[in-house]
């Protein structure tokens, strides 16, 4: 995994002032422990934090920075901060961790943990204050044995500087921090279904309301937050929001940086720390090189496989969640991947319904029955075998499997690829339909409720 600097050709090195989440970073890639982090300014904001702010000036703090989460969806840090109770009373809260990081072509919150475990951890340590909770999880990803590794040592650590625990920094706050591994399910990824998980259950998303931050662990407030986003705190408290704010590039509605990516057939592949509001040519060209010698770029989604595809020409877009909406598809986690000119649509489309369709926790019937549905339709097309009205009716799926249809965000993430994949390539998944095949009525189009 490589990680440049802001600049191109590396021109420009990583500094605290440009770089809040990478310029720790160690060139040889190594973990930075408790001793080179705190030389390197390292639980500086948590100490601030303790000393000089009260919780509620912390939650203002995040709230005036436009910190949004990073983990895809986009939520105000500090708006989902603001819906915890404000009741003292409620002595028992938790702060949850998603770090089940299962996205196709996301790995960015994986190089976090692995290489800088303590800014994870102050980033939690602070939020704790803030929320009032007493005991935080790291829900981690089952395969990242590494990331799993590196946190445990680095919470020890953090509890033997008496920066966890009981106690901390003399302030009379106590907070446990406990790293729980998944079993390897992408469905934990949606935050009521990683609380069901913990608890034990079956990973199945939740009814909400209630919001986790009135009935969330065991049935006390719970908040919970990406990697990327928590491992932002501790850089906003330590240098305010004008300046957070002014990392980003003129015409982002989105503050701060980003963690960025390009995997595929690119001369670069990597990841990049870059203010919101770069361009996708820029990301594509500038720090991923471009395709490698041979290859023709034929489209790419801007973060992650539920994000749908893109052509050359949309690469001119700004990297920010309003930038990329406006042609037509979402930022997601900002992980680009580019589709070189001799894969085929079909294949790839089947490969990706498959991975979601196990992936469904079967809850709500449009997506435990409805992505199988679209496999087997996608899977007759690429052998040639596809019946008249199938494309038809993979679009009438695309429909009913869209936003607000279905229980929770997997089957709506899971057809936006599908969707424009047809869009812009139907020619592709044309071919594949039998030049003999008898007409098949397609699926009906969505009854719009209220229309």
């Amino acid at each position: 995994m490589t990680l440049t600097s802001f600049g191109p050709a590396n021109r420009i090195k990583r500094s605290a002032e440009t770089h809040p989440l990478t310029w720790r970073l160690r060139d040889d890639g190594e973990a930075v422990w408790l001793d080179e982090y705190q030389a390197k300014n390292g639980y500086a904001a948590a100490r601030k934090a303790f000393a000089d702010m009260a919780q509620d000036d912390i939650v203002q703090t995040v709230k005036d920075s436009g910190l949004k989460g990073r983990g895809g969806a986009g939520f105000p840090t500090g708006v989902k901060w603001g819906l915890m109770p404000k009741d003292e009373s409620i002595n028992i809260r938790y702060l949850l961790c998603n770090a089940d990081e299962m996205e196709p072509n996301t790995w960015k919150d994986r190089m976090l943990m692995e290489q800088l475990p303590h800014l994870l951890i102050e980033g939690m340590l602070i939020s704790a204050r803030a929320l009032k909770t007493y005991r935080g999880y790291i829900f981690l990803r089952g395969e990242y044995t590494t990331a799993a590794k590196h946190l445990n040592r680095a919470v020890e650590e953090a509890k033997a500087a008496g920066l966890l625990g009981k106690n901390i920094l003399g302030s009379g706050f106590d907070f446990e921090l406990f790293v729980h591994t998944g079993a390897g399910r992408y469905i934990c990824g949606e935050e009521t279904a990683l609380i069901n998980s913990l608890e034990g259950r079956r990973a199945n998303p939740r009814s909400k309301p209630p919001f986790p931050a009135a009935v969330g662990v065991w049935g006390k407030p719970t908040c919970v937050n990406n990697v990327e986003t928590l491992c932002n705190v501790p850089a906003i408290i330590a240098d305010g929001v004008d300046w957070y704010k002014s990392l980003a590039r003129e015409g982002s509605e989105d503050m701060g940086t980003k963690l960025m990516g390009f995997s595929g057939k690119v001369k670069n592949p990597g990841l990049w720390e870059l203010p919101f509001g770069v361009t996708g040519r820029e990301l594509f060209e500038d720090y991923a090189g471009g395709m490698r010698d041979g290859y023709k770029l034929k489209c790419w989604q801007p973060g992650g496989a539920g994000t749908g595809f893109l052509l050359p020409e949309h690469l001119d877009a700004q990297m920010y969640a309003g930038g990329i909406a406006k042609v037509g598809t979402r930022m997601g986690t900002g992980l680009a991947m580019a589709v070189d000119d001799s894969v085929n649509m079909v294949s790839l489309l089947r490969n990706m319904e498959e991975f979601f369709s196990r992936e469904s926790c079967g809850f709500c019937t449009p997506c435990r029955d409805g992505l199988p549905w679209s496999v087997k339709l996608l899977r007759a097309i690429e052998n040639g075998e596809g019946q008249a009205g199938d494309i038809e009716t993979l679009l009438g799926l695309v429909g009913f499997l869209g936003p607000g249809k279905t229980f929770c965000a997997h089957a709506p993430g899971a057809v936006e690829p599908l969707g424009s994949a047809i869009k812009y390539f139907r020619p592709e998944f044309e071919a594949g339909i039998a030049p003999t095949s008898a007409v098949v009525p397609p699926l009906a189009k969505p009854i719009v409720v209220g229309a």
